[in-house]
């Protein structure tokens, strides 16, 4: 039998990005490399979420396959609100997985200030105009790293939100 040709690994889009269907393509590809190279961490943040197209069917079944043992995503926004909204499929998805995801959010961050990217261990992309949906993604180690700083600051700033779960008396 002949040795069988594998399809190369999918990398990240880099360069810049403009307009609001690049922007969800780059969403989709960055979700679907999580789920071909196999992520065990990976950072989203947005003032809302309201814009990236979490609720396709396609992009929750990226994450199922990417989900598992060890693997961990932290979520951080201004508010989840519009992501409950808009987004019905990844709803459902992040209280199954809850113990593989971490959200926070920073209601009192001002919204012009409020980073808007992706993080992962080999690439990151920043959206530099919400607006416009305007977004350049790199893998340069130092803007990797700065923007991880970046996301760590509001982490630390962040309070815990978008339970999996509401308790009540």
């Amino acid at each position: 039998m002949p040795d069988q040709v594998l399809p190369r690994t999918p990398g990240l889009p880099l360069g810049r990005h403009d307009g609001r269907v690049a922007f969800a393509d780059l969403v989709r590809q960055s979700i679907a490399v999580a789920d071909a190279q196999g992520w065990r961490e990976w950072w989203w943040c947005d003032a809302d979420f309201a814009d990236w197209p979490l609720g396709e069917r396609a992009v929750i079944e990226s994450l199922e396959r990417w989900v598992g043992q060890g693997r961990k995503l932290h979520l951080l926004a201004r508010d989840f609100r519009a992501l409950r909204q808009a987004h019905a499929r990844f709803v459902p998805w992040r209280v199954r997985w809850d113990h593989c995801i971490e959200a926070k959010a920073c209601p009192s961050a001002p919204v012009d200030d409020f980073p808007s990217g992706m993080w992962m261990p080999t690439a990151c992309w920043t959206r530099i105009d919400p607006v416009r949906s305007v977004a350049v993604a790199t893998d340069e180690p130092q803007r990797r790293v700065g923007f991880q700083q970046c996301l760590q600051g509001w982490w630390a700033k962040a309070t815990p939100a978008f339970p999996a779960s509401t308790l009540g008396l």
